[in-house]
């Protein structure tokens, strides 16, 4: 049985450890840096900048958290607010049970009920298993743009 909602505080563990299984999975496991305290004061200190929604799989008393949306808030000055989905994370041996499905949906109505029309996300360009599953919702993928970053701390 699998349940989908909002995550918490007490689950930024569990979070945690499923951003570096997909860390592996994307084949940069030595990316991911962020200690769990940030992680934690990020989503759900004084002013959260991120959210999420979990999936959780009971299997009699017990209940684990098997995958996750994070969101947040983006804004464009040619499109106005949107969310941008920053992860779906399926646990491996949990895919293609229709995990993903379940969040990826309640991510859509988030963005009804937040009056948003639009979603942004991005996904490598060698993930076909993910790729399959975006177009299965008429996603559009951009080949134009690239994407830019700075390791300030390295300036």
């Amino acid at each position: 049985m699998v349940h989908i909602r909002k995550a918490r505080k007490e689950d930024c563990p569990q979070l945690l450890t499923l951003v570096h299984e997909l860390a592996l999975y994307e084949k940069a496991p030595q990316e991911v840096t962020i200690t769990l305290e940030h992680f934690t004061e990020s989503g759900f200190g004084s002013n959260p900048i991120w959210w999420a929604l979990v999936a959780e799989h009971t299997v009699g008393d017990n209940t684990v958290i098997v995958g996750f949306a994070l969101y947040y808030i983006r804004f464009s000055t040619w499109k106005g607010q949107s969310i941008y989905l920053e992860d779906l994370i399926v646990t491996e041996p949990m895919r293609g049970k229709g995990i993903g499905k379940l969040l990826f949906d309640g991510i859509i109505e988030t963005c009804k009920q937040k009056n948003m029309h639009r979603l942004c996300w991005q996904v490598l360009d060698w993930n076909e298993p993910a790729i399959n599953f975006y177009n299965k919702y008429a996603a559009q993928f951009d080949g134009e743009w690239l994407n830019g970053s700075i390791d300030i701390s390295k300036l």
